[in-house]
């Protein structure tokens, strides 16, 4: 034994043993002796002190540990007996026995259970019974049994690995108490220091002859107390038998004192540098470690590399796109230039000597030009919209133009859309006649520039309009009907009178313009329609002004004439609640009705009757016509669904929109190829149905979200790209086709009748929205029946 270093590896401060001690009883010394006996006394204790123990929490935290369990290591399934390693876990335990022998003190647990083993064999001393000279008092081997297996038991590692080993951790712990036995201990009589000496033969019994079942174990440790071994070992391993043999005689007088025993051969037999080997073993580990995190760092780099080369794509089409622009804003200069000198010219020639001034003005407007363009840099850098929003519109920006280039070489059904939107032979024959129009190349178009209209057109209208402003405030006369919640709200094709309909069995028509310029304190609708059942909804025939068709609460759709207010046609052959109709610009004697008993049912105006139905396997909440079309027809359904179908072929739908989590309440046509559902999941979604490469699209454009709206019917309205809807907050929200945030909000505030004061009334929402044509005027109701006129400004 030499050296201090050496001590430290081999010695009871490892695997965390140490931090379990207290600090006045740790003694270090120059000499490995020393540094042992400090270790030992402040872990054991001496006959000059109390005895020290540790508690069951310090036992679990050293399981906690990576440590092991010697117990749990000699027991390993399999396990493969390697001399060197043996050796050096024995001659660690020997050491630490010497260490408190040579202080006077019996270990007494010399076994297994009470040591831990490191990641490099470094093994540690955990357990400490009763510590005392060799002729004190001391606790029975029946009261130390009991007690290291409530230690152990306590141990939530020791539990844990039982599980995985062949021997049930508590029988063996019993068992192991009569193995390490000495005889002497089985004749009452005191334990000696030679009593540890057998333990350590036991112990090295163990290590060089491994067991594979609990059976032979149990046979095998029965045999050594009376000296017998199996023959693997005598013949493997006839040095550790022969020195096993000489530490378990019978008679304790013949066993080796341990000065003996570290003197033996066996133990100063010259082996392979066993600190060497654990270095080889350290360096190993190391270099694992090292490839690990090499392995670690370069997966950082590839995926970094990936992100810097999808940077670098990004950059070069920011810059291709910002060189698009730049060329279109030089050549819109250019012409506004030659413009200003054509008028500048004439008015040379028209003014004579005025011809001066003009010049200096001209001068005047070249020299305000660069502060033209700092103006609208600064404004926008001064829209708090804009700045607040930048994320979702640089979002916005980049699906769009990916989206574009992708879909520039792959439109299978744009074409179709087309002819549905129009005339038949008026497709066909563009078509046909406009071969080279057929032929023009989309992904070139897209590079040279055939995004920016679009998403120009986009932004200017996100940036048009800061508010909504009430333009009049709807009073009606109806005031002892408590049931105004109103559903429907429509205009005649010119914008002139719009009409509501609601749960109070009324069609009532009211003119716009009138209401907007006469501050009266009730207004009164100009006709007044009365039906038999609440009403879900209405719509005007584009075609004919006065005509107005409506559906109700029984299942049955009606037409009525508002000019002579009298009920033109009743069609009765829906079985349930019908939702929703509409009346197609493209042919005003045909009607679409969805009712819930899951169908959409085509009627003939003129005939009074439905001249085909579509069967659905849910409800259907809301129907419409492209605004352009009758031989396309889309709904939303209660199976979360949005169906697009040709009614030339209405067996099978053309398109079925996914996306949505809840009931669709509505869809509407934006333009002849894109439409925007609503849904009870807090969405409107846009789907553009020429980038439909299949029967089903699972692909929204966007996902509008900000308002509220998870279980009623708040509205839905589209106007020249601008969608409003309604929300559960109480408040109106319009969004813009191009972005998915809100454009614009207003709050319906309540008022209180009898103070007049706001008040927070959670139960109202908005329910019915509709635009005013292609104004920018919508007219809003609630679920009180409140109208509101209002306008973006």
């Amino acid at each position: 034994m030499e050296g201090s270093s050496e001590s430290n590896s081999r010695g009871l401060n490892t695997s965390g043993v140490s931090e379990f001690l207290p600090t006045e009883r740790m003694i270090t010394d120059r000499s490995k002796s020393f540094s042992h006996i400090g270790h030992v006394r402040s872990l054991l204790g001496s006959h000059m002190e109390d005895n020290l123990r540790l508690d069951n929490d310090s036992i679990v935290r050293a399981f906690e540990s990576e440590d092991v369990s010697l117990r749990q290591w000699l027991d390993i399934p399999d396990r493969s007996v390697d001399a060197f390693e043996c050796f050096h876990v024995f001659r660690q335990i020997v050491e630490i026995v010497n260490v408190a022998h040579s202080q006077g003190i019996v270990v007494h647990n010399v076994r297994p259970s009470c040591f831990v083993m490191s990641s490099f064999n470094h093994v540690s001393f955990i357990e400490s019974a009763s510590c005392s000279d060799s002729g004190s008092d001391e606790e029975s081997p029946k009261e130390r049994t009991t007690k290291s297996q409530e230690i152990i038991r306590s141990s939530r590692k020791g539990e844990f690995q039982e599980k995985k080993q062949p021997f049930p951790m508590k029988q063996i712990l019993a068992m192991e108490m009569s193995w390490y036995t000495s005889p002497e201990e089985d004749n009452s009589s005191s334990d000696t220091c030679a009593s540890d000496v057998y333990r350590l033969g036991v112990l090295l019994f163990e290590l060089f002859c491994p067991v594979s079942s609990r059976e032979e174990k149990s046979r095998t440790m029965s045999n050594l107390r009376h000296r017998v071994l199996p023959p693997q070992i005598l013949l493997n391993c006839p040095k550790e038998a022969s020195f096993c043999l000489w530490l378990l005689h019978p008679e304790p007088s013949y066993r080796p004192s341990m000065s003996e025993l570290l003197q033996s051969e066996f133990i100063n037999e010259p082996r392979e540098n066993l600190e060497e080997r654990e270095a080889a073993i350290e360096l190993r580990d190391r270099i694992e470690e090292q490839d690990l995190l090499l392995e670690f760092l370069m997966l950082i780099q590839q995926r970094k590399d990936e992100v810097a080369g999808k940077l670098r794509d990004t950059i070069s089409l920011l810059s291709s796109d910002i060189d698009q622009v730049v060329k279109r804003q030089l050549v819109l200069k250019q012409k506004g230039n030659d413009v200003h000198s054509f008028l500048v010219s004439r008015k040379r020639i028209r003014q004579g000597v005025e011809g001066v001034a003009t010049e200096e003005n001209e001068d005047n407007t070249i020299d305000e030009e660069p502060k033209l363009d700092e103006t609208l840099g600064s404004t926008l850098l001064e829209s708090s919209r804009l700045m607040r929003n930048l994320k979702k519109l640089e979002s916005v920006y980049f699906a769009t133009r990916y989206r574009q280039i992708k879909a520039a070489s792959e439109k299978p059904l744009a074409r179709y859309y087309s002819a549905l939107s129009s005339d038949g032979r008026t497709s066909e024959k563009s078509s046909v006649s406009n071969p080279t129009q057929q032929l023009k190349d989309p992904i070139n178009e897209s590079r040279q520039g055939g995004w920016i209209d679009p998403f120009l057109e986009g932004l200017c209208k996100y940036l048009t309009f800061s508010k909504l402003r009430v333009k009049a405030d709807l009073k009606q006369g109806d005031l002892l009907n408590s049931s105004n919640l109103i559903c429907a709200i429509g205009f005649d094709r010119d914008g002139e009178f719009f009409a509501t309909a609601g749960v109070n069995k009324k069609i009532k028509i009211f003119e716009c313009e009138s209401i907007i310029n006469d501050g009266r304190d009730i207004h009164y609708p100009v006709v007044e329609l009365a039906c038999r059942s609440k009403l879900s909804g209405i719509c005007w025939n584009s075609y004919i002004k006065s005509q107005i068709a409506s559906s109700n609460f029984e299942g049955v759709v009606q037409v009525w004439d508002v000019a002579r207010s009298q009920l033109v046609t009743e069609m009765k052959e829906h079985e349930k609640r019908v939702w929703s109709i509409d009346i197609p610009s493209a042919d005003p004697t045909l009607l679409a009705s969805g009712s819930d008993d899951g169908s959409v049912k085509l009627w003939s105006i003129n005939q009074g009757m439905s001249i085909g139905t579509i069967k659905t396997k849910a409800n259907v909440c809301c129907v419409q016509f492209p605004s352009d079309s009758g031989r396309s027809i889309a709904f939303g359904s209660a199976d979360h669904k949005v169906y697009y179908y040709d009614l030339r072929h209405p067996k099978l739908p053309l398109c079925t929109m996914m996306g949505h989590t809840k009931t669709v309440s509505y869809v509407r046509f934006v333009d002849s190829s894109t439409l925007v559902s609503s849904s009870t999941d807090n969405t409107l979604k846009l789907w553009d149905l020429s980038m439909s490469n299949s029967c089903v699209n699972e692909k929204p454009v966007h996902s509008f979200m900000g308002h509220t709206n998870v279980k009623n019917f708040v509205g839905l309205s589209v106007s020249d790209g601008y969608i409003a809807t309604g929300s559960e907050t109480n408040e109106v929200f319009v969004y813009h086709k191009a972005f998915p945030m809100p454009v614009l909000s207003y709050n319906f505030k309540t008022i209180d009748p009898v103070s007049g004061l706001e008040i927070d009334d959670a139960s109202q929402f908005i329910s019915s929205v509709c635009w005013r044509g292609h104004s920018s005027t919508i007219v809003a109701a609630n679920s009180t029946g409140n109208i509101k006129i209002l306008e973006m400004v």
